[in-house]
């Protein structure tokens, strides 16, 4: 039963960090090269749907990470998973703190209401999710070391 829950910690939290590095790496620089108000169009319907399905992935990932290392405490790495643990609580900390208030903001905008500073906005939404990423990063590493 640990193996499954090993397996399937690190598969959801790998797939979580993939969609991360994928939204800072490649969808943002693509919504950001768009001519107009596109990028701006996209980036407020990436909010919608990702601001959707993101906490419930996040919280879920820090679940089954807390149930490994509570099922597997008398096993050897449970140290890398309680540090991986506490990476994806930072990194939800961070998301509810710095990115949640930008993008809630940021996907009810249009052409016609977006406040003057919306580019400086996104651009403080993109620092904070490069740090996101790192940090989650970090935290799946150490899942996968503490399968080896």
């Amino acid at each position: 039963m640990l193996n499954a829950l090993e397996v399937v910690t690190t598969v959801v939290v790998g797939v979580m960090v993939g969609v991360e590095f994928s939204v800072a790496f490649v969808m943002n620089p693509i919504l950001n090269a768009l001519p107009e108000d596109s990028g701006q169009l996209g980036h407020a319907h990436g909010g919608r749907m990702l601001g959707a399905v993101m906490p419930v992935w996040y919280i879920s990932s820090l679940v089954l990470a807390a149930l490994w290392a509570i099922a597997g405490w008398h096993h050897q790495g449970t140290g890398l998973v309680v540090t991986a643990a506490a990476l994806l609580i930072l990194s939800v900390i961070m998301s509810i703190l710095l990115l949640v208030p930008i993008n809630n903001r940021n996907k009810t905008w249009t052409p016609d209401n977006r406040p003057a500073d919306w580019k400086q906005q996104m651009n403080r939404w993109e620092r904070f999710h490069y740090v996101r990423v790192a940090v989650i990063i970090a935290a799946f590493a150490l899942l996968v070391a503490a399968l080896a």
